[in-house]
């Protein structure tokens, strides 16, 4: 029902702008026709006759045959000091009349005998047609333009001139409607006088154009948005020559050495990226292709892109372009409110036409309540996901559509959404979990009996290990007990206090004793278990008995020492020997525990 009344709503307004008494004084029309593009600029001096209503708004017109070429339509009004301000253009119907109307509203309504200045800037595609179709390498590339003489328009025209910029002066034919004049590269019509609405009358022009004809029939550019820092962009272009077809065979030969050998072909293009892109890269199916050049400028970074091959007529070729750009130079936020602003599509060569254009943003995982804004009507559809490293529901991507561009459509479209910064943290979490997981997962593997019968070898194994752990653990107990008794022995010796010594060697006897049974006991259970070892432990025991032998030698020599009976000289010889002879002892002892 809305859309009904915002029908019906148009249509008044269409037969309001039409009913008004409108004319148009004059009209200087400018047709460009020196790329392969046609380009229609148009100066309109509005006037409302006396007597009539106020107008609003007025109708533009477009000729039936060129409705499906029309890129793009601009218009703008001149003030009294020249400045241009861009009008709000909305597309309506006539009733009673085919093709394309389109309602241009006023910045304030035109009173009766007042007029008003009006630019009018039309781009139309693929209305240049080659002219022979197919054409040698050698031969140059002739086109043919069919248009108005005059300016097509629902109101009368007082006074029209057409100016037509050709792309060079070699000219085949074209019509002479009101005897035109011609200089160079230029053909001027009129001035026609008190022309009535939609008047038509073929414009033909047949002329050289060897300029690139080159057109851009399938695109898709990728943005892939990082709240970590990074926007990545890759541009995937089917690019082809749509000029005259080459007829014949293709001679690299006669390319390289004549320089007017295949005119109308490309061999190289620029391509302009944003002044931040970093990390460039440009191949295609086989691989990265090095004839590329770039060029860092001060507000933009220039890429040479040279196919593999020369494009001629009919020819095509395929390739992607990618570069990384920070964030911080286009992505904008406030809390948790974010707006991405990018061109919806970028500078890929001069005067480029582009047919189909799918543009895909990848917005971060979590992103929600989604919004865009474009400066010009874009067909979207239902948005997808997208799935990389670390995700877990995906990230949304938003999909949008649009056909026949041209240079006027590069301009900034706003993406607006919504991200809590905490799922930021998210990927790092689950990184650490991951982590965490593996190494819990092997802990509790290498822990893990899996055997299905048991081994009497490998537990026979575990348990002479266990008891040899267990014999270390009580000769090295052992051997302190020496050390501690060595002390005791000491203090005796500085206090003279026979107790001491006494107390030292009943602590030596009872522990000593403990743990010889104890030593004894495990050699039993090696010499049960069948393991060699029990040959090294009573080897350890010989040992041990002598090494407790010399320290209580000692501790007798202290005795005469302290009671006079004893020489300090001879003392300290015997102490000497006795101590060179206890540390062999004890070096044997550590070999055979480090063998255990």
């Amino acid at each position: 029902m809305a859309g009904l009344l915002c029908r019906l709503l148009l249509l008044c307004l269409a037969a309001a702008a039409a009913s008004a008494d409108l004319v148009l004084e004059e009209v200087r029309r400018s047709l460009d026709l020196s790329t392969h593009l046609a380009k229609v600029s148009a100066e309109l001096n509005l006037a409302n006759a006396p007597g009539g209503a106020a107008a609003s708004a007025f109708l533009l017109a477009l000729e039936p045959g060129l409705e499906p070429r029309l890129a793009h339509l601009g218009v703008q009004v001149k003030g009294e000091e020249e400045e241009e301000n861009t009008l709000e253009v909305k597309e309506t119907k006539v009733k009673g009349k085919t093709g394309k109307f389109f309602s241009v509203k006023l910045p304030s309504p035109l009173a009766p005998g007042a007029k008003v200045r009006v630019s009018v800037e039309m781009v139309f595609t693929h209305v240049l047609q080659p002219y022979p179709t197919h054409i040698t390498q050698s031969e140059k590339q002739f086109v043919v333009f069919e248009g108005n003489h005059y300016f097509y328009s629902p109101y009368v025209t007082k006074t029209q001139t057409t100016r037509v910029k050709l792309a060079s002066r070699n000219v085949e034919s074209y019509t002479k409607l009101g005897n035109p004049s011609r200089t160079e590269d230029m053909i001027e019509y009129g001035p026609f006088k008190d022309i009535p609405p939609y008047s038509q009358d073929t414009l033909k022009v047949h002329y050289e154009n060897n300029s690139p004809f080159l057109t851009i029939t399938s695109m898709t550019r990728v943005i892939e948005v990082s709240h970590w820092g990074n926007i990545a962009v890759e541009e995937t272009v089917d690019l082809k020559h749509t000029g005259a077809v080459l007829k014949g065979p293709f001679s690299r030969y006669d390319y390289q050495r004549q320089p007017d050998s295949g005119i109308s072909s490309v061999k190289s293009f620029k391509t302009i990226l944003p002044a931040a892109a970093q990390d460039v890269y440009y191949r295609d199916e086989i691989g990265n292709i090095s004839t590329s050049h770039l060029l860092v400028l001060d507000d933009s970074v220039e890429m040479e892109i040279r196919p593999r091959f020369p494009l001629f007529g009919g020819w095509k070729t395929h390739y992607i372009i990618g570069y990384n750009l920070p964030s911080y130079e286009y992505l904008y936020n406030l809390g948790d409110q974010y707006a991405l602003k990018m061109r919806f599509v970028d500078h890929v060569f001069d005067e480029q036409v582009t047919d189909s254009l799918t543009v895909k943003i990848v917005l971060p995982e979590g992103a929600k309540n989604i919004h865009v804004d474009s400066p010009y009507e874009i067909n979207r559809a239902s948005d997808e996901l997208h799935y990389t490293y670390l995700d877990t529901f995906g990230r949304p991507v938003i999909v949008a559509h649009k056909s026949n561009l041209v240079e006027q459509h590069i301009q900034d479209i706003v993406v607006h959404y919504t991200f809590n910064k905490i799922l930021m943290l998210q990927e790092p979490l689950l990184v650490v979990g991951a982590f965490y997981i593996l190494f819990f997962t092997v802990i509790v593997y290498v822990r893990l009996d899996f055997s299905i019968t048991k081994d009497p070898a490998a537990e026979a194994r575990m348990k002479v290990a266990c008891i040899t752990e267990q014999v270390l653990t009580l000769v090295n107990k052992r051997l302190g007990l020496y050390r501690h008794f060595d002390e005791a022995v000491n203090k005796y010796k500085q206090s003279r206090d026979i107790s001491t010594l006494n107390s030292g060697k009943k602590s030596l006897e009872m522990e000593h004793k403990a743990l010889t049974n104890e030593i004894a006991s495990l050699q039993s259970k090696l010499k049960t278990e069948g393991s060699d070892l029990c040959d090294k432990v009573s080897e350890i025991q010989k040992l041990d008995g002598q090494v407790k032998e010399l320290v209580l030698k000692s501790s007798v020599e202290a005795e005469r020492l302290v009671a006079g009976k004893l020489k300090k000289d001879t003392y300290i010889e015997n102490e000497k020997m006795h101590s060179n002879k206890r540390q062999d002892l004890v070096s044997k002892i550590d070999n055979i525990l480090d063998a255990l």
